[in-house]
């Protein structure tokens, strides 16, 4: 006998809605002012890096379609026990990224592109192992296109570099993420 779950429906439903709306205001809706704000210095640098509004916009939609998916999965308990080690790793990464971007960011001259691009590789594959019983091979691609564009070694080299027009996305990115820190939300 098939088994039927409407808690299973609906939150298939939920991301499926949701992975069609990922926009601004449904951000803004469900992530923070601060990290809505550091989503908004992403998309401008990434607009100015490759020169493809669509392009940066697609990046971010899709950080957005997978934060609001792995949100819809968390609330509804999805996770294993083991899958919840692997999340809390993820986040431990993630804020250990943050805290060497700001740290590569007030300390002049001590960038270095492939810690960053390190850091961003090895949460990108947290996150695809965290999700891999959940999200569809489409998502995991997301996940790669968001990571990998971010670690891409000429942009991190551009946004770190101490003078140009990348200085002042880099600030207010860095500022976000100093508040998220000193929150705890990150």
């Amino acid at each position: 006998m098939e088994s039927f779950s409407s808690k299973d429906l609906a939150m298939k439903a939920q991301k499926k809605i949701l992975s069609r709306m990922a926009s601004k205001t449904l951000a803004q809706f469900f992530i923070d002012d601060t990290s809505t704000e550091i989503l908004d210095e992403l998309y401008r640098v990434s607009k100015e890096f490759t020169g493809n509004k669509a392009e940066s916009q697609k990046v971010l939609k899709n950080l957005v379609k997978v934060a609001v998916k792995i949100g819809v999965l968390y609330r509804h308990q999805k996770f294993s026990e083991q899958e919840l080690g692997l999340a809390e790793d993820f986040k431990r990464k993630l804020r250990q990224g943050a805290m060497t971007a700001v740290s590569f960011y007030e300390v002049a001259f001590t960038f270095e592109q492939s810690v960053m691009s390190q850091l961003l590789v090895e949460s990108r594959d947290l996150l695809l192992r965290l999700v891999e019983g959940h999200l569809t091979l489409k998502s995991h691609g997301r996940i790669c296109h968001v990571f990998d564009h971010f670690a891409n070694a000429d942009l991190l080299t551009k946004l770190y570099a101490t003078e140009g027009p990348y200085r002042p996305h880099l600030q207010k990115i860095c500022e976000g993420l100093n508040k998220l820190i000193e929150e705890g939300t990150l």
